[in-house]
């Protein structure tokens, strides 16, 4: 665990100039940049770790959108002349104002999160980042093709509680949207040194600066006064950034800790790739059964119009189609699909669709909701996305089926378990049927009130 003051005497700009490594880090490929959304957990985070980054998104005609978690409040606080407000004020102007000379055409969102607790503050941060990729990306979201996006944000390791908070946010935030991270670190050049075990080369990644652009860092970086300069004569006023500090960003280049897209199509179209029939849904016991009890739990003996989200090889769809009149079944692999389609050539009931759910939800009503398998492969706001857009589509009388493993899912955010536990959570929602087995997890839900078979045959 790395502990450190902002008081420390710090790594000289000088050692870190002469490390090999960072001199034969390969440069940062920004090719085909279209959109650019940069989280900083304070304001002048921005500045320091991706001013050029902003700058030469900009000059480059990408969108860029700025995210400030908090109005750094708690950054002098032994001040006896500036109070939490007035410096949470001051800096949300300096932070203006820096954006603006980074890149004029830039949208600011100051979320106002409590500065030093934003590891209290996960979800609100989290909502509030998903939110704004989306609302940034617009018709490019909405379409699913992400290629050319970017999210920078604090380095989730940098050894600041808020800098740490912030990256792990939006580490979540770019798996869920399937977008490339780019993490900067601020504190690292701090408290580390060439050698440091901590530090992930193999991950890092450089931008060189072009003169104009490290010349709008350099003037963004002047208009945090509040930072590079003391407040008053007063002790508890000192600069936080001291010159030596502020050394480690007045460099040519900035370095990134890269993460490359997580592209779920391309990861199950390895896994059909790979075998005809990768769960062996057709030749397991286990999952002929698994089925069986799913379709038995249907409420309903016949449905106007299903939908099942993750439809693999088409296994279940067939027998879904045969209880309702039309199924829309969806899939993230299209190499799964054509599988689907060639198992079931004549199933006329069946619509086939490329879709990332929940992002490219399906228009019209369904009286029946199929997630069979699939809602671990979610993060907690796209879980969270899906159940609204269920919500919203699943008719009064409808059912929203949920069956899950309950083993170890290696990999990804979430369980079986934390699937369901978020569908019992939803008030919109009320379980009509529960099974537990030792393997997995089938419930059924409905909105309120939710009738039973029984009462739904006036047995009750």
């Amino acid at each position: 665990m790395v502990s450190f003051s902002h008081l420390d005497a710090g790594t000289p700009e000088a050692l870190w100039v002469r490390d090999e490594r960072l001199a034969a880090t390969p440069p940062l490929d920004l090719a085909g940049l279209r959109a650019l959304v940069v989280l900083a957990a304070h304001p002048d985070d921005e500045t320091l770790g991706a001013g050029g980054l902003i700058a030469h998104a900009a000059r480059s005609g990408a969108a860029v959108h700025v995210v400030v978690a908090t109005d750094g409040e708690a950054s002098h606080p032994d001040s006896p002349t500036f109070s939490p407000e007035l410096l949470a004020e001051i800096r949300r102007g300096e932070v203006r104002a820096a954006v603006g000379a980074l890149a004029p055409s830039a949208t600011l969102r100051c979320l106002g999160l409590p500065d030093g607790a934003l590891a209290d503050h996960g979800p609100a941060l989290e909502r509030a980042l998903g939110e704004a990729v989306r609302d940034a990306l617009g018709e490019e979201a909405a379409g699913g093709d992400w290629a050319g996006v970017v999210l920078a944000a604090p380095w989730r390791h940098d050894a600041h509680t808020d800098h740490d908070a912030a990256g792990a946010v939006a580490a979540r935030v770019a798996g869920e949207a399937g977008v490339a991270l780019l993490e900067y670190p601020v504190w690292m050049w701090h408290w580390a040194a060439p050698g440091s075990p901590q530090v992930p080369w193999a991950e890092a990644r450089r931008l060189e600066l072009a003169p104009a652009v490290r010349s709008a860092k350099e003037r963004a970086l002047a208009l945090h006064v509040s930072q590079t300069s003391p407040l008053s004569e007063h002790s508890g006023d000192e600069a936080l950034l001291s010159p030596g500090m502020q050394e480690h960003f007045e460099r040519g280049f900035e370095l990134y800790f890269a993460s490359p897209p997580r592209d779920a199509g391309a990861t199950f179209d390895a896994v059909h790739a790979a075998s005809p029939d990768p769960w062996n849904f057709t030749t397991s016991w286990y999952e002929r059964r698994k089925r069986a009890v799913t379709l038995a739990a249907l409420p309903a003996a016949r449905y106007r119009r299903a939908l099942e989200v993750g439809c693999s090889i088409g296994v279940l769809t067939g027998e879904l189609a045969e209880r309702a009149d039309e199924v829309v079944a969806t899939d993230v692999s299209p190499r799964a699909l054509e599988r689907a389609a060639e198992r079931l050539p004549h199933a006329a009931a069946i619509s086939w669709e490329h879709r990332r759910l929940p992002q490219e939800w399906p228009e019209g009503a369904f009286d029946l909701i199929v997630a069979s398998e699939v809602g671990y492969y979610f993060g907690p706001a796209e879980l969270d996305e899906f159940v609204r857009r269920c919500l919203g589509s699943l008719t009064d009388d409808g059912a929203l089926v949920a069956c899950h493993w309950l083993g170890a899912i290696d990999g990804w955010q979430l369980t079986g378990e934390d699937v369901h536990a978020r569908l019992r959570a939803e008030a919109g929602l009320e379980t009509v049927v529960h099974h537990r087995e030792r393997d997995f997890l089938l419930e059924v839900f409905a909105k309120p009130p939710a009738a039973s078979v029984a009462q739904r045959e006036g047995l009750a």
